[in-house]
């Protein structure tokens, strides 16, 4: 059983930055797809950036500039760091798996989530 489990969110003020990290279980993150989402109240989940078994990353054009992922395989974790923060980044954090072949940036191409973490950015 796969299972995610994301830490490192809290409130900082516009500008900051933070690192949010994604324990994985049951999958190793060296073989597949793995991607940042985030949910906004009242707003749909969108994809933050993935990175894919071969290490190539892609970033939302929304954090390019602001927002690196990447991954430790021997310690399999998964990172997501946010620097330069705009209260408009504030939403819950997902961190995903996709355990088949193949990456995208559509949700239901990942089939294992965490619980998500809260990211709030005030101004």
């Amino acid at each position: 059983q796969v299972q995610l489990l994301e830490s490192g969110g809290g409130s900082v003020q516009a500008g900051g930055s933070l690192r949010l990290s994604c324990t994985i279980s049951g999958y190793r993150v060296a073989t597949g797809c793995m991607g940042w989402f985030r949910q906004a109240p009242g707003k749909e989940r969108e994809a933050v950036a993935r990175i894919d078994r071969a290490d190539a990353t892609s970033v939302a054009d929304s954090v390019k500039g602001r927002i690196t992922i990447s991954k430790n395989s021997a310690e399999n974790i998964l990172y997501l760091y946010m620097n330069s923060l705009k209260p408009e980044d504030t939403a819950m954090y997902y961190c995903s798996a996709r355990t088949a072949i193949g990456c995208g940036y559509r949700p239901i191409v990942y089939n294992a989530w965490g619980q998500g973490a809260q990211v709030t950015v005030s101004s």
